[in-house]
Order: structure tokens, then sequence, then C-alpha cells
């Protein structure tokens, strides 16, 4: 597993913590949906100073989005299927 797809993980688990789709959820955090649902799916590079923005505005640690952590992996792919999410 990648530095990418850790990303990814993390910032599904938090969002689905929420129950907000994609587009609301980071619409929210004043930040781009698409390009998120992108770093969602490991897909696309993101920046230091981007991980930075994104963990000061979901009230979490730089540590907490880079850090793997297996009991955060959603395997649910629809928000609207039921998923427990531990909080």
């Amino acid at each position: 597993m990648n530095l990418k797809e850790v990303v990814g993980i993390n910032l599904k688990y938090y969002r689905y913590k929420t129950g907000l789709s994609q587009e609301k959820f980071y619409t929210n955090l004043g930040l781009n949906p698409k390009y998120l649902a992108s770093v969602e799916r490991g897909r696309e590079n993101i920046s230091i100073d981007y991980i930075e923005d994104l963990a000061v505005k979901l009230g979490v640690s730089t540590y907490d989005l880079v850090t793997y952590h297996e009991d955060r992996v959603i395997r649910k792919k629809r928000i609207d299927e039921k998923v427990h999410v531990n909080s």
C-alpha cells in the first residue's frame, strides 16, 4: 500500500463518519470535491501543504491522515449503505 492510498482511506473514513456525500462533505469544507474524490481513490498525488490544510479543516493531525489504520478501511461503495464506522 502506498501513501496515496493511505491518505485516501483516511479521508474516506472521516467523510463516512459524517454520513455526507463526497460533494457535500468537501464543499462544506471549502475544498474541491472532484479532486478529493480522486484522492480518496488513491489516484491523485496530494501535496504536503494540502494534507496539512485538510488536517486543519478536519480537526485531526497530519499524522492521522498519513498513517494506515486497518479499522478505518471502508469496504462499502455507496454512502447510503449501512456502514459501521468506529468513532
